[in-house]
């Protein structure tokens, strides 16, 4: 009984990893501006929010991390009545920093530099392609 109850353990301890960080349905209104000029855009202020980033010695995956701490922000962000936000630094430790701004329908202008020097044609999230279609980030089941 004794072994039965400390292989479930660590079991329930990695399924609650995604338990409860969903987008809800303020969050949905949030869009992301992983790069661009925000100066067209009313600055509400920084949010910042974690997760857990490794399960004790283990690390979960870094774009589980990412993916989870980004719905958050957006959450949080809609509580601000903010329609973007924007990555104010890395995520370090399960733990990332966002801007939470207000632009209304204004068209975000690119930065100056590119977001990934080592692929200047990578598409930006949420950004149309000459073709006409939209991509959106995939949720795993992980």
């Amino acid at each position: 009984m004794r072994k039965t109850l400390l292989l479930l353990v660590p079991i329930a301890l990695l399924g609650a990893c995604t338990y409860g960080i969903t987008l809800d349905d303020a969050g949905k209104g949030v869009r992301t501006a992983w790069t661009g000029d925000m100066s067209s855009c009313r600055d509400l202020g920084k949010v910042t929010v974690s997760v857990m980033d490794h399960v004790g010695p283990v690390n979960r995956n870094d774009i589980k991390v990412r993916d989870e701490l980004e719905v958050m922000a957006r959450n949080e962000a809609a509580k601000m009545h903010a329609d973007t936000i924007k990555p104010l630094s890395e995520p370090t430790d399960g733990s990332q920093p966002w801007g939470a701004y207000q632009c209304g329908n204004a068209q975000l202008a690119p930065a100056n530099r590119q977001a990934n020097p080592a692929n200047p044609n990578q598409q930006q999230p949420n950004q149309a392609t000459p073709g006409g279609f939209e991509t959106y980030p995939i949720k795993g089941n992980n």
